[in-house]
């Protein structure tokens, strides 16, 4: 399976501070230049007289290079800027595959919603072709009758799984009914709210302060939640991976119609952040979307030292 890699690293100045400076507290406030405020610290590291401002979430550069969204930053009494696409880095390695069936999507929908989405197709690429193209639409709809964003995102899921089926019905070819794609999607809400959508095995990370943090869950037989929902017959690989029906190693996915009577759905589990900072480029916040081969990239100190090196590459600014 081809191992895409979706990349946003959010960057809102270059001031960089040491991270035993940063956190330790008392020491800082003996300092020229250094005072505490409302349950913040903030550093004059240049006498510009525009601090960064550190508290209990993280970094705060005020020296930002990003237009401000005014009703958020008012909302949270913070500066929170508007994030430049400029700043959303994106690569698909075709690996050992001879065709490459991942897709990826990035997006501005309004001004204060930005859509990222990795689609990672299998049994063809028609399932992943068609989501890529016309997932973002269907938010759009979900949308226009909807405000809460895991709401949205449900709907959606749903709508481009019912659209697919019709739309490959039309080929009157059994093997495009059986195409699948897995699909992650995260949507950025006023710069501060993080929501994302999963259905299959494609992983969401967070990368903060040296850390990553899952935000999906795979939907996959050896979860005991899954296998009790759908209770489709299991069979296990050579690598002893389970598999539905002997065919399919997730639970959930769009596409797979001849697996939907074994309880293959299309209906993504959705987990959403809040009060989120993005902060100067040593504490930058990383939203990473790898799928496919992870290999032995699963654990968090591998996935954030991966997203560092793809950061300081340049290649995502």
């Amino acid at each position: 399976m081809p191992s895409p890699v979706l990349l946003n690293l959010l960057r809102c100045g270059r001031f960089s501070v040491g991270r035993q400076t940063l956190f330790s507290g008392g020491p800082l406030l003996g300092l020229v230049g250094v005072r505490r405020a409302s349950g913040s610290v903030r550093f004059d590291s240049d006498g510009s007289g525009q601090p960064v401002t550190w508290d209990s979430f993280g970094i705060w550069d005020n020296r930002i290079e990003e237009p401000i969204l005014l009703p958020s930053s008012i909302r949270y009494g913070k500066p929170i800027p508007q994030i430049s696409l400029s700043r959303v880095g994106s690569a698909s390695v075709l690996g050992l595959r001879k065709q490459n069936e991942d897709r990826l999507r990035i997006a501005r929908i309004h001004d204060n919603l930005l859509y990222f989405a990795v689609f990672d197709g299998h049994g063809g690429p028609h399932a992943a072709d068609y989501c890529c193209t016309f997932m973002e639409k269907f938010i759009r709809d979900a949308l226009e009758e909807e405000d809460d964003l895991e709401k949205v995102l449900k709907k959606a899921f749903l709508d481009v799984d019912t659209a697919l089926h019709t739309h490959l019905r039309y080929f009157n070819n059994d093997t495009f009914l059986r195409s699948g794609t897995t699909a992650t999607v995260a949507l950025l809400h006023d710069g501060i709210e993080l929501v994302v959508g999963s259905v299959g095995d494609s992983r969401a990370m967070l990368c903060r302060k040296g850390l990553a943090d899952k935000l999906t869950k795979d939907h996959t037989p050896d979860r005991k939640d899954e296998r009790k929902r759908f209770g489709g017959f299991l069979s296990w690989n050579s690598l002893g991976l389970a598999n539905v029906n002997g065919r399919l190693a997730m639970t959930r996915s769009i596409g797979d119609f001849h697996l939907k009577s074994s309880g293959v759905i299309a209906e993504p589990e959705t987990h959403r952040l809040s009060a989120l900072q993005y902060g100067s480029e040593d504490n930058a916040t990383i939203v990473i979307i790898p799928f496919g081969a992870w290999g032995k990239h699963k654990s968090s100190t591998n996935i954030y030292s991966m997203s560092r090196n793809f950061a300081s590459s340049g290649r995502w600014a």
